[in-house]
C-alpha cells in the first residue's frame, strides 16, 4: 500500500509503500535527505514526524529527547499512514551532474602498512565538477559498486585521490593490495552525498576523524585555502597506533602555515611507553576535553559509525552542539559484497 510523505515547509511530497523506509521514497522520487550509514546509527537521516504513524527508525542514533519529540531515522521507518514530516535538509537530485568515466590508475602509495594512497587519472580533457568531501562510486568487475570519498579537493578535477583501507576478504582492498597495476582502468561515477562545508555562517569547524575518515577532510581543508577562506578549524585525528595517521605530515604542515587552523592527534593504543607523547584514548573525548561549548559550532565527523554515534550523542547531549550542526560521513561494511570499508549508504 503506497502512503503520501509531505515534507512540511516545502512543497514537496511523494509517495511510498509501506514496505520501504521513507528515505529511499525520496531518493526514488528524486530527493535527497541528509544521511550516511543507513543502517540506524549516525543519524544523520534524522526527521521529526508531525503526523502520521511509522514503523521503526527509533534505534541508537538518536537521544531519548528525539525519541520523545517524535523523532525517527528515516533510513529505518516505515510508513504506517500518510505522514508530514520535518527533515534538515531536502533538495532534487541534479543527475544529470553525475558523470561516468574510465579512470586509470596513475600511482599507488602504500601510506601505511594497511592504508594505499590511490591516485586515478581521467582521460584527456575530462573534469569533473565535485564539492569538497564528497565520494565516487566505483564499479567492481562483478557488477557490485563500492563507494570511497576523494581527498583531493575540487580544483585538481583532472583525477581522483583515494585512501583505501586493507580489509580481510574486502573485493575491492584485496585487489588493491594484490592485483591493481599502474595503468588499469576503473569505471567511477561522480559526485555523490553531502557531506561538504557549509558556507552560510563562519561558524569555527570541529572537524573529526578516525582512520581512513581523514580522506575527506583533506579535501575540505586544502579547498579551504585554495579559495583561501579563513574560517577557524580545528581538526582532531583519531587512530590506534602512530603508523595509521598516515599523512600527519600534513596536518601538522597545515599547523604551521594557516593561522586559523589546528590540529590535535589522538591515539587509542598508544602512549609514552610506544614512544607517543601526545593525546590517547577516543577522539571524539578529546573534543569535549577541550572545548567545554560547542554552542555556536559545526562539527564535521567522518570514519567509523561507532565513533560518529558516540561523537554525536555526547556532543549533543552535553557540550550544546546545536543537533543540525553535526555532519557527518560513516564508513561501515559493504553489505552487498565483501566487508570492505567503505561509505556505503548512498544512493
Amino acid at each position: 500500500m503506497l502512503h503520501t510523505i509531505q515534507i512540511k515547509d516545502h512543497d514537496i511530497a511523494f509517495s511510498c509503500g509501506q514496505e520501504n523506509v521513507v528515505l529511499d521514497g525520496a531518493l526514488a522520487a528524486g530527493y535527497e535527505i541528509p544521511y550516511s550509514c543507513r543502517s540506524g546509527i549516525c543519524g544523520s537521516c534524522r526527521g521529526q514526524v508531525v503526523s502520521g504513524e511509522v514503523m521503526g527508525g527509533t534505534g541508537g542514533g538518536l537521544t531519548e529527547e528525539e525519541r520523545l519529540e517524535g523523532h525517527v531515522l528515516l533510513c529505518q521507518a516505515r510508513p504506517c499512514s500518510d505522514l508530514t514530516v520535518a527533515v534538515r535538509e531536502i533538495r532534487p537530485i541534479d543527475r544529470s551532474a553525475i558523470k561516468t568515466v574510465a579512470a586509470k590508475v596513475f600511482r599507488m602509495t602504500r601510506a601505511a602498512p594497511d592504508v594505499t594512497i590511490l591516485n586515478l587519472r581521467f582521460p584527456a580533457g575530462t573534469k569533473v565538477k565535485f564539492k569538497a568531501g564528497q565520494y565516487l562510486s566505483m564499479q567492481l568487475e562483478d557488477g557490485t559498486f563500492r563507494h570511497f570519498s576523494m581527498a583531493n579537493p575540487p580544483h585538481q578535477n583532472d583525477g581522483v585521490e583515494l585512501h583505501i583501507r586493507h580489509v580481510p576478504g574486502g573485493r575491492f582492498s584485496q585487489r588493491v593490495a594484490d592485483g591493481l597495476a599502474v595503468g588499469d582502468t576503473l569505471s567511477v561515477s561522480i559526485p555523490y552525498g553531502d557531506f561538504h562545508l557549509r558556507e552560510a555562517n563562519d561558524k569555527p569547524v570541529v572537524l573529526l576523524a578516525s582512520g581512513t575518515g581523514f580522506a575527506p577532510i583533506k579535501s575540505i581543508v586544502e579547498d579551504a585555502v585554495k579559495r583561501k577562506l579563513s574560517r577557524s578549524m580545528v581538526l582532531y585525528w583519531g587512530a590506534r597506533r602512530a603508523e595509521d595517521l598516515y599523512r600527519m605530515d600534513l596536518p601538522l604542515k597545515w599547523e604551521t602555515q594557516l593561522p586559523w587552523f589546528r590540529f590535535v592527534p589522538v591515539l587509542s593504543e598508544a602512549g609514552p611507553a610506544d614512544g607517543w607523547e601526545g593525546r590517547t584514548g577516543f577522539v571524539h573525548q578529546a573534543v569535549m576535553d577541550d572545548i567545554a561549548s560547542l554552542a555556536g559550532h559545526e562539527v564535521y565527523a567522518c570514519g567509523a559509525p561507532a565513533m560518529i554515534n558516540a561523537a554525536r550523542q555526547g556532543f549533543t547531549g552535553s557540550r550544546q552542539l546545536d543537533h543540525d550542526a553535526f555532519y557527518c560521513d560513516a564508513f561501515v561494511p559493504s553489505a552487498s559484497a565483501g566487508p570492505d570499508t567503505a561509505p556505503i549508504a548512498r544512493p
